[in-house]
């Protein structure tokens, strides 16, 4: 009998329990390792499963997970050689680029584990980065737990306007449709707004 990894079985609770709001102790336990929330994001960049948390929907709270839907979209490929890694990891001298933990040290966060490095984009793929060189870096497990699409600044209420101004009419609704799934228990009354 094959053995299932941590993905294989974060999967399957995901789909067995369709609709329904899991908290992050919950994922950890089924998936029996301490890098569950890294095998989550595999499922929604590299399967395409659609699972949701805090920054999709403002019903959920922070640690809570949601898959609405059974049916992935269209997912990212992992695309990088073992010669990118490890040119990356060698540049980055073997060095987490977050946090300074060195590959194979006990880590000065949680002394307990080892540290491990990944290689990272510094702007996520899912806000358009790219797997070139110039947008990888060594990352830490624990820094990575944590580091899910975020890019260095985000973008003020102006800023923001300006793009969704500058883009079609058909992006606009779309980003309406995402604000009105994020939120929808908002009434907003755009009559008295200016």
């Amino acid at each position: 009998m094959e053995k299932k990894g941590a993905r294989d079985k974060l999967r399957e609770y995901f789909l067995n329990h369709l609709g329904e709001i899991l908290d992050s102790d919950t994922l950890r336990k089924i998936a029996g390792i301490s890098e569950w929330a890294r095998r989550v994001r595999e499922l929604r960049n590299e399967e395409g499963y659609q699972i949701l948390t805090h920054h999709d929907r403002s019903d959920l709270k922070p640690g809570q997970y949601l898959l609405e839907n059974l049916k992935p979209k269209p997912a990212f490929a992992r695309e990088i050689s073992k010669e990118v890694r490890a040119y990356v990891l060698d540049r980055n001298g073997f060095t987490c680029q977050m946090c300074g933990a060195v590959a194979g040290e006990p880590h000065p966060y949680e002394p307990s584990r080892k540290t491990r490095l990944h290689i990272g984009h510094i702007i996520d793929k899912s806000m358009g980065g790219t797997d070139d060189v110039s947008n990888l870096r060594a990352i830490c497990s624990v820094c990575n737990e944590g580091a899910s699409n975020l890019t260095l600044d985000r973008p003020s209420y102006d800023k923001l306007l300006i793009q969704v101004r500058r883009a079609t009419g058909n992006d606009q609704l779309k980003v309406l449709e995402w604000l009105v799934k994020k939120f929808p228990k908002q009434s907003i009354d755009l009559s008295n707004k200016n």
